[in-house]
């Protein structure tokens, strides 16, 4: 590689100026305060860590997202993360291990072998919320509403939410009996929402016309609340499905209460996180943005594998990079200073009004050129005062 290639970054990764770092940074401080208001913990798990515990239970997406290295000190496959979630539940399994609901909330890098993509970046900021411990709708509505409160609290006026429910395919699947690549098949038909499709598979692996029928109804169940009438006339023999069906009406009635200005769509063939979600799953999105920026949803008993039995599992990330730039901060208000020459003796004065200024908000710079300040700091009858503009 040349010099003049040495400067060249891998596709869908940049660097973080200053001036957008500074507004990243503040989003994220924002988010994190707002958790801790709603009894969120703040955890830092490790950038990098064994494969096994990192990809447990979240499906072959992930995997194919994951960089993998190998530990020269054991031998093993290890995963530098390409989300934050799993590794949030492993600290809830196995390093906290406490009894009852557990709220815990995260901000941090995730790096992506495969973006999402081909305009999307592979090291996004990801912050977000987990909760632990419970597995009733009243966990579902609080992260849902967490979720919308962060976008509301960092400037957006009008967001859009989907909800769907997984676990509405899943329990249709497990009425079937079908092998794993023949699952696998109408899986990807109804992400298509491809009907022909589904009919054909559903000829082909000898399912009756009943079963044929919801399969291929279920990617038009999406719209406005109506929709989960109709699922309801639609699944009315199916007890678990109609509880998930009930599940989403409770969620979506208290968030419509507590944000009237929402706007809320459904979608009960939306598959998204299939292999590890197993109930309501939702995403975000805002004005001015094509791409999801927030999105979330149930992941119960993925907790097994680390020794913990029956625990519920919901939570959201935010990727904090794509919307930064349309988040409305307050304008940068501090002074700058430039400090010139110390007379002899001065030394000690200087610093201790230096850390005066620097305590009271002021910006103070005792190196480079003077342009471009708001005051300089010169030392007149005996002390040291505030000149205003460039000198």
């Amino acid at each position: 590689m040349g010099i003049v290639d040495r400067w060249l970054l891998p596709d869908g990764v940049e660097d973080i100026l200053p001036s957008q770092a500074k507004r990243l940074e503040e989003v994220r401080r924002r988010l994190l305060d707002l958790f801790s208001t709603w009894g969120y913990d703040y955890v830092i798990p490790p950038m990098i860590e064994y494969l096994e515990s990192l990809l447990t239970g979240t499906g072959r997406d992930l995997d194919l997202k994951t960089f993998k290295v190998v530990d020269f000190l054991t031998g093993r496959t290890m995963g530098v993360r390409a989300d934050i979630t799993p590794q949030v539940a492993r600290i809830d399994a196995h390093s906290l291990n406490s009894d009852g609901v557990a709220r815990l909330c995260y901000a941090g890098t995730v790096v992506q072998a495969q973006a999402d993509s081909m305009l999307a970046n592979r090291t996004p900021l990801s912050v977000g919320a987990e909760l632990f411990g419970d597995s009733t709708s009243k966990a579902d509505t609080e992260i849902v509403s967490l979720m919308i409160e962060s976008l509301k609290f960092l400037g957006f006026d009008a967001v859009h939410v989907d909800l769907g429910n997984v676990d509405i395919f899943r329990q249709l699947m497990s009425g079937f009996a079908l092998n794993t690549d023949q699952q696998e098949l109408l899986f990807e038909a109804v992400q298509r929402k491809s009907v022909a499709e589904i009919g054909e598979h559903c000829e082909a692996f000898g399912l009756s016309e009943g079963d044929t029928f919801l399969l291929t109804q279920l990617p038009g169940l999406t719209g406005s609340n109506s929709v989960l009438e109709r699922a309801r006339s639609l699944f009315k023999a199916h007890e678990g499905i109609l509880a998930s069906i009930d599940n989403l009406q409770q969620v979506s009635d208290t968030i419509a209460c507590r944000f009237t200005d929402l706007d809320v769509y459904f979608d009960l063939s939306e598959l998204r996180g299939y292999a590890y979600h197993t109930g309501i799953v939702f995403a975000a999105y805002v004005n001015g943005s094509r791409s999801v920026v927030a999105k979330g949803g149930r992941y119960d008993h993925i907790g097994q594998v680390f020794g913990r039995e029956a625990r519920g599992a919901t939570g959201f990330s935010i990727d904090v990079r794509s919307l930064t730039e349309k988040v409305k901060l307050p304008e940068e208000s501090r002074k700058r200073i430039w400090v010139p020459e110390v007379p002899t003796g001065e030394e000690d004065s200087l610093w201790q009004r230096i850390k005066q200024l620097r305590s009271e908000g002021y910006i103070v710079v005792e190196s480079g050129q003077p342009d471009g300040f708001d005051h300089h700091l010169d030392f007149l009858n005996g002390q040291w005062q505030l000149v205003s503009g460039d000198k």
